[in-house]
């Protein structure tokens, strides 16, 4: 995947300057920096939620596709996680899960059952199958919109903040299932606050800061030795306690 010179305004707000970045087969990217500096407008880009002004995205080689079915096979193929579960309300988990695969993959019920069940198992919550959203926990929705997307066999999956709404004890058991879901080779982009994570699940972390890409590395390298003041003074703040 890949982001050529991509521009975004919101009115007179430039949001994403002159954005380039590659994203190889497998690998984890986890997007951090302040707040209001065009990480999760990067994320809803990729799929499209968000149109860009100029430049290319592409996912394989192949330019996005700007509207109708082929939109609705790159929306299948990029999973997207959000901070609000966006589950819906009236189905059950099971059924939030096969939603996509039934609709949009066209698989068989009985075999979209089963896989359903297989994620459910993979992300921990299998037992809450038949109940609806609003019987789970925040972290237990949040493992379930990561099932979900899972269900359509995505080749990217995209978090925005997917812990950010959760309470801190729900936030290790969602965190916990992304860096099972990095180490089985998932490509990923995760837009998090969670420096935690960053560390010891990114191949690369990615510093945004005023709509740019201001410094990207290794988590190691960055962590201890940012080359950027940028950089620098965001980490001072938040690694502070």
């Amino acid at each position: 995947m890949a982001l050529e010179n991509v521009n975004k305004h919101f009115g007179e707000l430039h949001v994403l300057k002159d954005i380039n970045l590659e994203v190889a087969h497998g690998e984890v990217v986890v997007v951090i920096g302040p707040s209001g500096g065009g990480k999760s407008t990067l994320c809803r880009t990729i799929n499209r939620l968000e149109t860009i002004d100029s430049g290319t995205i592409t996912l394989d080689g192949e330019p996005l596709p700007a509207e109708g079915k082929a939109l609705a096979r790159l929306r299948a193929d990029v999973g997207m996680v959000f901070q609000s579960f966006n589950l819906f309300a009236h189905r059950t988990i099971l059924q939030n899960v096969t939603l996509g695969p039934l609709k949009v993959r066209k698989v068989p019920r009985e075999e979209a059952d089963k896989e359903a069940m297989e994620l459910l198992d993979r992300v921990g919550i299998a037992a809450q199958a038949a109940k609806y959203p609003a019987q789970l926990s925040g972290g237990q929705q949040q493992r379930a919109a990561i099932a979900r997307a899972l269900a359509m066999k995505p080749k990217l999956m995209l978090f925005d903040e997917p812990t950010s709404a959760l309470d801190p004890e729900m936030v290790a058991e969602v965190l916990e299932v992304m860096t099972g879901l990095a180490e089985a080779g998932m490509t990923m982009i995760v837009v998090t606050h969670e420096m935690g994570f960053a560390r010891s699940a990114a191949r690369r972390v990615v510093f945004m800061a005023d709509g740019q890409i201001v410094e990207e590395a290794a988590p190691e390298s960055f962590f201890t030795a940012p080359s950027s003041d940028r950089a620098r003074d965001f980490l001072s703040k938040i690694l502070r306690h």
